[in-house]
Order: structure tokens, then C-alpha cells, then sequence
């Protein structure tokens, strides 16, 4: 073989050998070149290690020349062999004809030098290949059923100062435990329960200014504020809302009751009056009114009285209003409190505040924000009601219930007043006078920004209520409390080297007591971009009504989250020592979900966001085990009750809420691929299929099907495969496809929002969670008719429809539904090209 450079063929090859004289063959002339080049391979021989080697030698004395290997272990000084191969074996040849083996110098130097060639490269792929291994199934969040755990190799990020290193996940954990141990938790939650923040008032303008101040101290990116102008209700000082008996004789009002406190009152209640028979209706619920009416007391044309709990103010006012009551009064039961003489518990003369808008935001501009109502024509939201409703005390009641005749109440009925037993009614006669008057309020909502480093454009929100009708600890201290001690640690953690992949946007709302208006007029206000942008967002309301149990109410997309997150995150149990909160959590019952996953609630801020806007959601809350937070929404919410409650462990509930949500949004913030599981869809409809395939016969007796919700169910599930395939196959490290994936994955909940009705009209237009005709639900409770023949079992909506079932529109329910879920499923397949709807 021919090297470059040299001068030789194959017929002058030379034998390189230790120095020393050395017999040539005839006529062989030395190359003095050769001889340098001899030089410089000594020396390199003489630095390279010594391992061991494999030399082939000629073995003479046969026929036919053959190579045979054998081992010689370098050591350090020895000599280099006095043999070696040449590149080429020639044919044997006379013996003393000349050398029978020659070699190349430099090629015998390179040979040695090539098995650790070798080995390196073997090392650095195999080292690669495992890290990347490693890498891919920590950050493939959505590749499996569920999300995966996170490897503490995978999601870091290097530190802003370079002698920080890497941060893992165990870093960034462990970094936020550290700097959230280090505020002032409790503190923050007295001064705030003690300070005036109705929601409008002087007292409430001087917190917003305090907080911005707060949020500007932390030196986060963007600090800034929104006012809106909106239409809230107070109690008339001059005109208080009144309660008479009526006259039996003359149908006039007679003697009045007194309601203990005039401050407390029902926002959004009808103003006028309202003069019935009084009939007693349990929850308020539409199944308690179809029982009362199925026991021969008609509520149409009375005043109901109904007991707090179970459902919203708001959705007992509309069931109220649906089966043609005149009026709704509403009292706490001390059945539905603990009864426990060493516990604390709600005064008999305290009434409860609650207002009765059935929906969120400002009722007087619906669908639209309120950022100047004047210039749009005036409308009202269909959620108000048309019936006036008042807050009274249990003291109240009892005095009415003792008047009241006709069938005794179930069993399941009865409560604690002493009254026994309870009557369905009628009672007596009752005059309800309502003044409640109307006023436009500024509030304002103050945003922090930490900006994110590779998605600053998504958006992971978490808010809290600020104002409060009373002293509100409970209500919306705590929350407030949290949120700046999360703000305080987050900002501490970028200090220390910690930048978020996705923005992170704190929130705190305004006017939260009279229905999320705060929140719902920044989601009215930003429609159109929100689903682009918002990511998660994570309410603090109701975070600590007690210590026993642990609720998220929540989308189904973070449901897997939530469990990854409990049971990675250290998070002590706050009333059960030496137990994490996981271990908490199941303790009692191994189907954590069953234990701790709940939906939704209208009343919660959270809903908005997904209901409305398509964003995933949730809240945490800590609840007393089967009862309710006796105080909520009284005056008695203080500082000292809810302590008193907790049993002096209020700063450890409200530390595991703040290490929680922290840790949550941690994940959401950081983590390379999105953790939302958009597989859960699936079986959601799954579950409501179900429901319906019980109707399967009676429609189809009809000629009516319901196969193009199973189709459209079937296609959502392929998508759901099909996306976690391409990610689990995709090259992680490519940037341009994470972000791909992400945008398809944080529009999941959005895809679920129906295209085809009005957010001005039916603003809560998600398939699952919203209200109307396109909903779920709406259809479920439609296909019921064909059996009960009649309309009590759409409660609420039973007013807007015609009494039966009706077969067009059944069939627009049934298109409504389809499409949406049609079109949620094209959505995640990706490109048109790649979409097959078959039906």
C-alpha cells in the first residue's frame, strides 16, 4: 500500500527494528528520511502506555506462511517488540532470500493507538445513548397513561451565575421548600383578615395600592393593574329589606320579624316584594322540589324556605324560580354543622351571605367586559332571577317553622332546630320586601409577571380573591396570604439562579364576593388570545376550611398531575405526623381519586377559566371531614375563629396548600413537554355514554341513534394515541417540535368550548362543565323525558323548554355535542391532512 508522501513500493519494504547494526539485504541502501522517521516512532512508543497487544508472526518451517496470534503484555521501559506485520502479507519466500517480515513504522504506531480509538468511541456512545434514554422518558410527559415521574437528571436548566451548575428538579424542589420556610405565612393572614376590603371601598383601594407595592418591592418583570367599572348590589340603608307576617283577614303585612343583622343580604337578588304561603324545601335542589310537589305541596305561587349547603345560593333561587315560587328564604341548619360541643360553631342568630347570580361576572354586561358599560346598549344576564330572595338566621326559622301545618317532612329532611317534627306546610302567610340597589364599583385586579425563558408567551396563572364581605379569613386572607409568599419565593428563586421555560402570572382579584366579577371581566376581556397564551391556572380560593380531608376540584387534564405532584412533593400531612400528605390521602381509601378529585363548582373562580375561557383549572382546599367551615361568608370569619377551628394549626395547613401549589407550579412552568393528560377526555365521554347507552331502545324506537357520539368519541381516543406516539418517537432535543406539541396539548380544554353557540348568549360554553342546550348534560337530561314524560328532571332549565321530549331538538343536541367533540379530536390530530372524520 501506498502511503502519501513515501517513495517505496512493495518491493522495498524495510524492517524496522530496536537500534543497533542490522544485516541488509544486498543492494539494499539505507534511507537516512527512513531513519528520522524511525526517531520520532521510538519516542512516541516510549510515551504510549503498555497494555496489552496483539502481534501476528510468520510461522516458519511449513509450506505455506500462516499467522498465528500471540499475547505480550506491555510493561512500563520494556522495549518495543522487534516484529511487527506489514499491512500487506506477501507469499512465503526462501528462506534467507530476505526478511520475511517488514513493516510500516507509522502504520504500526497507528494500530497500536486504535483499540483505545475504539473504546473511547464505544464509551461516549454508550454514555450517550443512556442519557438520552433517560432524558426522553423523564421529559415525555404524555408518552404513557399517566405522567410520568420526573428523572433527577432531566428538566434542569443552567443557573444565570455558571459556578451554580445545573438545576434539577430536586435543585428547584428543594431551593423552594428552603425559601418559602422563610416567610411570614401567619402574619400575613392576620393583618390582612383585620383590614376593611369591600369590594368598592376606601379600605379595599388602600389594599390594592399595598399589594402593588408589594409586588414591586419582589422586582418581578411586569407589575401593572386593570380597572373595570361594574354593576354591583348593596343593601339600602335608608330602605332595609324587611320581613312581615301577612294578615289573614286583610292579606296585608302585619307584624314585622326582625332580621338580626341588616348588612346581611343576597347580591343580585329581584328587588320588590313577594307575599305567599311559606312551604319548607329542604336543599332547594329541583329533586327536592319535584318531591314536594309529588307529596302534595305545591311550590308555585309560595315563598320557599330552604336550608344553606349542598348547592349555590344562586342555583336555589333558579330552581325556586323554575317551579314558579314567589320567593326564596334561606337559613343555616345546625344539622349541616358539627355538633360537637368542643368545637366551635355557627351562633343561632348569625344569617349567611351569599349572592344569586346564576352564572359569574358582571350580570349587566354579559359576555362583554366592563371596562366602559356606557357605550353598550343595557342588557342583563339570563342568571339573574326574577324572584327576590334574603338571608335569614336559624333563630328566624325556627320561629316560622313552629307555624307550619300539612304532611310531615321525610326523615332525611329533619334538621336541629327545636322544632320538631318539620312540616312540609303551608305555613304562614309572609310579606319579603327587598331594596337592594344597584351601583356602578371600580375594582381592580393587580398582575405580577415572572417572564418565562423559552415560552414567555404561555402563560401559567395562579390568583386569589382579595375582598371580602366580612372579616373574610377564610374566605380570602389565606389565599391572599399565599399567593405573596409565593410571589416572595419565586422571585427568590430567580435570584438564585431559577428562570420558568413558560411565563408565570400572579393574580389577585377584586370583587370575588359577588360572583368572580374580577376574574371574569380579565377572562371577558381577553377572549380572543387567552386560549394562545394561558396554559394552567391555579385558584388559592377556600384553601383552608378545616384539616381533615384534601379536595382539588379540577379539569380531568391535570387529574394525573395532581397524583405525580402529591406524590413527589414533600409535603408533610399538617394534622397527622410523621405521614406525608400522599399517605394522608389514601390512608382511608386506596382510590385517591375517588378521595380527592372533585368537579368544578360554578361558585369557585377556577370555573370561569374552563368553563368559559378553555382553560384547565383547579383549586385545593382542605375541609373539615363531612361538615362545612361553620363561618364562611359571616362576620364571624376571623382571624381567631378560623385559628380556633384549626386548632392552632393554621399555619401548617396553609403552608402545605403554599408547598402544594408551588410545587404544581414548578412542574407546569419547567417541565420541557406540557404534563397535562389529554387522554382523560376519553374516558369522561366514556363515562356519560354510559349514561345515555340506558336510553339506547327508546330512541331507537324513535329511529333516532346515538352512533355519531360513539364515533366521534372513538376518533378523539385515535388522536389522543396517535399524539402520544409522535411524541414518544420524536427527537426530544428539537425545540421547534416541543413547542409544537405544547400548543397542542394547552388547547386541549379549549377544543372542548362549543363553536357553535354565542358566548354572549350561553357563556359557559364547554361541552362537559357549561350550561345549555349543547352540553352533555342537557342532552342526558332531554333523553330522560322519554320515560318521566315531563319536565322535572331538567330542574333548572325546565322554564325555557317545552314540556316533553321533542325530537328536533333532540337532533340539535345531538349535532351540538357531536361537533364539538368532532372538532376536538381533529384539533389534536394536527394537520387537516392528517384527519379522517368517518362517520
Amino acid at each position: 500500500m501506498r502511503r502519501a508522501g513515501s517513495s517505496f513500493g512493495p518491493q522495498e519494504r524495510l524492517h524496522l527494528s530496536t537500534p543497533g547494526p542490522t544485516a541488509q539485504p544486498a543492494g539494499l541502501r539505507k534511507d537516512t528520511s527512513m531513519e528520522r522517521l524511525w526517531g520520532v516512532l521510538q519516542r512516541v512508543q516510549r510515551w504510549s502506555p503498555r497494555p496489552s497487544q496483539t502481534i501476528y508472526k510468520l510461522v516458519e518451517g511449513t509450506q505455506q506462511g500462516r499467522l498465528e496470534e500471540e499475547e505480550e503484555d506491555g510493561e512500563e521501559g520494556a522495549e518495543p517488540p522487534s516484529h511487527f506485520c506489514p499491512m500487506e502479507l506477501r507469499g512465503p519466500e526462501p528462506l534467507g532470500s530476505r526478511p520475511a517480515r517488514q513493516s510500516l513504522g507509522l502504520w504500526a504506531a497507528g494500530r497500536r493507538a486504535a483499540p483505545y480509538l475504539v473504546l473511547t468511541a464505544l464509551l461516549i456512545f454508550t454514555g450517550a445513548f443512556l442519557l438520552g434514554y433517560v432524558t426522553f422518558r423523564g421529559s415525555c410527559q404524555a408518552c404513557g397513561d399517566d405522567v410520568l415521574v420526573v428523572s433527577e437528571d432531566v428538566n434542569s436548566e443552567l443557573g444565570l451565575d455558571s459556578h451554580q451548575g445545573t438545576l434539577y428538579w430536586s435543585d428547584l424542589q428543594a431551593m423552594f421548600l428552603r425559601l418559602l420556610g422563610e416567610g411570614r405565612l401567619e402574619d400575613t393572614i392576620r393583618q390582612t383578615s383585620h383590614r376593611e376590603r369591600v369590594a368598592g371601598s376606601a379600605g379595599m383601594a388602600a389594599l390594592a395600592q399595598d399589594i402593588r407595592a408589594a409586588l414591586l418591592r419582589e422586582k418581578l418583570d411586569h407589575v401593572w393593574m386593570d380597572t373595570h367599572y361594574v354593576g354591583l348590589q348593596f343593601p339600602d340603608r335608608a330602605h332595609p329589606n324587611t320581613l312581615h307576617w301577612v294578615d289573614a283577614a286583610t292579606g296585608r303585612p302585619g307584624e314585622q320579624l326582625p332580621l338580626e343583622d341588616p348588612d346581611v343580604y343576597c347580591p343580585y337578588s329581584a328587588t320588590g316584594n313577594a307575599t305567599g304561603e311559606l312551604v319548607y324545601a329542604h336543599y332547594g335542589r329541583p329533586e327536592d322540589l319535584q318531591d314536594l310537589r309529588a307529596r302534595g305541596v305545591e311550590p308555585a305561587g309560595r315563598l320557599l324556605l330552604v336550608r344553606l349547603g349542598l348547592i349555590s345560593f344562586a342555583q336555589k333561587v333558579a330552581s325556586a324560580q323554575d317551579f314558579g315560587a314567589q320567593g326564596v328564604l334561606i337559613y343555616p341548619d345546625p344539622a349541616d354543622f358539627s355538633q360537637d360541643p368542643h368545637k366551635l360553631s355557627l351562633s343561632s342568630h348569625r344569617a349567611v351571605y351569599g349572592h344569586v347570580h346564576l352564572g359569574t361576572g358582571d350580570p349587566y354586561t354579559p359576555g362583554f367586559p366592563s371596562f366602559n358599560q356606557t357605550q353598550f346598549p343595557p342588557v342583563q344576564s339570563s342568571g339573574l332571577p326574577s324572584i327576590p330572595a334574603q338571608p335569614i338566621s336559624a333563630d328566624i326559622a325556627s320561629l316560622l317553622l313552629k307555624k307550619f301545618e300539612g304532611p310531615v317532612a321525610p326523615k332525611e329532611w329533619q334538621g336541629y332546630l327545636p322544632v320538631s317534627p318539620y312540616r312540609l306546610g303551608p305555613g304562614p302567610g309572609l310579606h319579603l320586601g327587598v331594596n337592594n340597589h344597584r351601583t356602578s364599583t371600580p375594582i381592580s385586579n393587580i398582575f405580577g409577571c415572572i417572564e418565562g425563558r423559552s415560552e414567555p408567551d404561555h402563560y401559567v396563572v395562579i390568583g386569589a380573591q382579595r375582598d371580602a364581605w366580612g372579616p373574610g379569613a377564610a374566605k380570602s386572607a389565606v389565599g391572599t396570604a399565599i399567593l405573596l409568599e409565593l410571589v416572595r419565593t419565586f422571585s427568590s428563586m430567580v435570584s438564585n439562579g431559577f428562570r420558568p421555560r413558560r411565563s408565570l402570572l400572579f393574580i389577585s382579584w377584586d370583587g370575588g364576593d359577588f360572583g368572580s366579577v374580577g376574574s371574569m371581566e380579565w377572562l371577558e376581556g381577553y377572549l380572543s388570545v387567552l386560549h394562545l397564551k394561558a396554559v394552567v391556572y391555579v385558584s388559592l380560593d377556600n384553601a383552608v376550611l378545616g384539616d381533615d380531608k384534601f379536595h382539588a376540584k379540577t379539569s380531568p387534564l391535570l387529574i394525573s398531575l395532581i397524583e405525580n405532584v402529591l406524590k413527589q412533593a414533600r409535603v408533610d400531612s399538617p394534622n397527622r405526623s410523621g405521614q406525608t400528605l400522599y399517605e394522608q390521602v389514601v390512608f382511608s381509601n386506596h382510590s385517591w381519586e375517588a378521595e380527592v378529585i372533585r368537579p368544578l363548582p360554578m361558585e369557585s373562580s377556577a370555573y370561569s377559566f374552563t368553563a368559559f375561557a378553555g382553560v384547565p383549572a383547579v383549586e385545593f382546599s382542605f375541609v373539615e371531614d363531612g361538615l362545612v367551615y361553620p363561618f364562611l361568608h359571616t362576620k364571624d370569619d376571623t382571624y381567631e375563629n378560623l385559628h380556633r377551628v384549626l386548632r392552632g394549626r393554621l399555619p401548617a395547613v396553609a403552608l402545605a396548600v403554599a408547598q402544594l401549589a408551588g410545587q404544581l407550579l414548578i412542574r407546569l412552568s419547567h417541565d420541557r413537554l406540557l404534563p397535562l393528560d389529554f387522554g382523560r377526555y376519553g374516558d369522561v365521554v366514556l363515562k356519560h355514554i354510559g349514561s345515555l347507552n340506558e336510553f339506547s331502545g327508546d330512541l331507537k324506537a324513535r329511529g333516532l341513534t346515538l352512533q355519531w357520539v360513539y364515533s366521534a368519541r372513538g376518533d378523539y381516543i385515535r388522536a389522543a394515541e396517535k399524539l402520544r406516539k409522535e411524541i414518544y418517537s420524536s427527537e426530544e432535543s428539537d425545540e421547534r417540535l416541543t413547542r409544537m406539541y405544547n400548543v397542542r396539548i394547552m388547547r386541549v380544554e379549549f377544543y372542548f368550548l362549543s363553536q357553535y353557540v354565542s358566548p354572549a348568549d350561553s357563556p359557559f360554553r364547554h361541552i362537559f362543565l357549561g350550561h345549555g342546550d349543547h352540553t352533555l348534560t342537557a342532552l342526558l337530561d332531554h333523553v330522560r323525558l322519554l320515560r318521566s314524560g315531563g319536565p322535572g328532571a331538567l330542574g333548572a332549565t325546565s322554564s325555557h323548554v317545552a314540556p316533553g321530549f321533542q325530537e328536533s331538538r333532540f337532533r340539535r343536541q345531538l349535532a351540538l355535542l357531536t361537533w364539538t367533540l368532532q372538532g376536538a379530536a381533529n384539533a389534536l390530530s394536527g394537520d387537516v391532512w392528517n384527519i379522517d372524520n368517518n362517520f
